[in-house]
């Protein structure tokens, strides 16, 4: 039987990374996909090429049957469109879209923000989850019923809560929540699931960037908010994902899984 094959945004390092180790580890084949370059509105460095020849690296060790890499930004459909493609002619098509790439940036209030920071977050975070469904959803239904097709987002807390200094961040969050509850409601008679992801602070650069938005000396900070007093590493976001992509998940879609050490129970 030939193994399932995923594609990954936002693969090169972090929750993304995490999540195609840990694919790999069950066998998938993978699309992995990340920009690689870094984003002018934000002040911190996103991933380069080689973080992502690293990742393709340790998913083949992993145990990833085969592995493929593409540098694009998820604000460009042709790129997403060629990374489907290259999920068709080279590993047989596509049974999971798995929409990790985000990007974190405030420091103002709402009213504050500029048209150059609204503008990266809600185009990375939610309009490059919709272009990689857009890419995706065909692809996953060339295959035939029963479909176990699988889109999963990984959002934030912050997709079911309100943070200061962080309304565009927001924003994007919630909106992925509403985009993806669409799609499963779209999907639902054609056997695939659509699931969110809704992280707590997890060990990233993005949490060092998050830090820095509230003046923080360090991510470790950000673990008061949580019930179990500590900061989540990416290995548990991606053994959420990886249930999700599982034929273990088939009665779970339209859902929202906290992931987040009991930070949004309060």
């Amino acid at each position: 039987m030939t193994a399932p094959v995923a594609l990954v945004t936002g693969a090169a390092r972090g929750i993304g990374a995490s999540v195609s180790r840990r694919l790999a580890a069950d066998g998938w084949q993978l699309v992995l996909f990340d920009s690689c370059a870094d984003e002018p509105a934000l002040p911190y460095a996103l991933a380069r090429p080689e973080d992502l020849a690293a990742v393709v690296a340790q998913c083949l060790e992993a145990g990833a049957p085969e592995v493929v890499s593409i540098v694009g930004d998820v604000r460009d459909q042709a790129a997403l469109d060629r990374a489907v493609v290259r999920a068709h002619d080279d590993l047989g098509g596509l049974d999971a879209a798995v929409a990790v790439a985000g990007v974190i940036g405030g420091g103002d209030p709402a009213w504050e923000t500029s048209d150059e920071m609204w503008e990266a977050m809600l185009g990375v975070n939610v309009t490059g989850v919709w272009r990689l469904v857009r890419a995706a959803v065909p692809e996953l239904l060339r295959r035939p019923m029963p479909r176990t097709g699988r889109v999963v987002a990984v959002a934030s807390a912050g997709a079911v809560v309100g943070l200061p200094k962080l309304a565009a961040y927001v924003a994007s969050k919630h909106a992925v929540v509403g985009l993806v509850r669409s799609i499963a409601a779209e999907l639902g008679p054609e056997g695939v699931t659509a699931n969110v992801i809704a992280p707590g602070s997890t060990r990233t650069e993005m949490l060092t960037a998050s830090a820095a938005v509230y003046g923080l000396a360090a991510p470790d900070e950000f673990a008061v908010h949580h019930l179990d007093p500590r900061l989540l590493d990416p290995e548990e976001i991606a053994e959420a994902v990886a249930w999700l992509c599982s034929p273990g998940s088939s009665g779970v879609t339209g859902a929202v899984l906290p992931v987040d050490a009991g930070m949004t129970s309060r």
